[in-house]
């Protein structure tokens, strides 16, 4: 979703939302130096494959998917990292590896970490590798109603708690 489309749909939602424009990063963790923004607050999109189907799975930009995690979590035979050729054609508007996390958008489920929800605001790349946007945690589960899991590989209990 380009970010004209993205941020026609917020609007059209009566959401609040800052749009943060950056020099070109290509990793959640430059993304996340460039905007000043904590790792944990920043969301990464992965396109995963479960049980062949393609799905979003939203960690923080600090960690990475547990595709053990997230099988056991969705009750699937199968969890895969899809490839760039399997996915790409389902995000005609946006830069490959900057998808936001609304699957609701694309006809995908959304598996997001719980960790995400502890934190006020989630920001996420907006279609580009030049912009984010930055939103209401409230906001964002309400249009995308993500299945909350824990799917982030290597937290600390600390940060699950």
């Amino acid at each position: 979703m380009s970010l004209p489309k993205l941020k026609e749909f917020l609007d059209s939602h009566h959401v609040k939302y800052v749009v943060i424009s950056h020099s070109v990063a290509y990793t959640a963790a430059g993304i996340a130096g460039l905007t000043h923004i904590p790792g944990r607050e920043l969301a990464k999109t992965v396109i995963v494959k479960i049980d062949g189907a393609l799905a979003m799975a939203v960690v923080a930009a600090s960690q990475r998917v547990d595709l053990t995690l997230l099988k056991a979590a969705a009750g699937a035979k199968t969890a895969d990292l899809a490839t760039e050729n399997e996915f790409k054609e389902s995000f005609p508007d946006c830069e490959v590896g900057a998808m936001p996390p609304f699957g609701n958008l694309y006809g995908m489920p959304v598996f997001a970490d719980e960790s995400l929800s502890l934190d006020k605001e989630i920001a996420f790349n907006a279609g580009s590798h030049r912009e984010l946007v930055r939103l209401a945690w409230e906001d964002f589960e309400k249009l995308v109603q993500p299945r909350l899991i824990r799917v982030a590989a290597g937290r600390r209990a600390a940060e699950a708690a």
